[in-house]
């Protein structure tokens, strides 16, 4: 039987992070609707492959992702996006990171983590930012590991899909 810790080091010799590329796409979105579903909203994902290849792959791509590979298979991402901050400038913001539940506690989301500040340091951002759900405890404690700044002072809103359409036949 494999020990804990040797476990461990095998699942990290044999893990790469690679950029995502159009290919990893369809793997990428049942990462997403498995994290969807350990959030308890499994109904709420509407993005499609083709949504997601036009808006990473397109004219204009809108983010970028790293992936994490093991065995031959992507069991992890990390996605992320530039944003414009009209105090700070650049900014980073990591939308999700996802690690198959299977290849958790081995250390993939801290490489797919560290990825991204490579990426906000190299463009010299001046923040990177990223949200956390007030139950999800596990992340909740890397977050707190890594030294990040929790900020009580913000309030996050947005306006639905739905809410858009309608806004301005009100």
């Amino acid at each position: 039987m494999i020990k804990t810790k040797e476990l461990n080091n095998f699942v990290a010799m044999n893990m790469t992070i690679r950029t995502g590329i159009k290919s990893d796409l369809p793997k990428v979105l049942e990462l997403i609707q498995e994290l969807a579903t350990y959030e308890k909203a499994p109904h709420e994902v509407a993005v499609t492959i083709a949504e997601m290849e036009r808006d990473g792959f397109g004219d204009n791509p809108i983010f970028k992702f790293f992936v994490a590979e093991a065995e031959g298979k992507i069991v992890g991402i990390s996605l992320y996006y530039i944003k414009y901050s009209t105090w700070k400038g650049k900014c980073v913001f990591l939308e999700d990171i996802i690690v198959t539940e299977s290849h958790r506690k081995y250390g993939i989301g801290k490489k797919l983590f560290d990825e991204v500040v490579k990426v906000a340091k190299e463009m010299k951002a001046r923040r990177m930012e990223w949200q956390v759900l007030e139950w999800n405890e596990p992340a909740i404690k890397f977050y707190e590991k890594v030294n990040s700044h929790f900020d009580g002072e913000w309030v996050n809103c947005k306006l639905t899909e739905n809410d858009i359409q309608s806004y301005f036949n009100k």
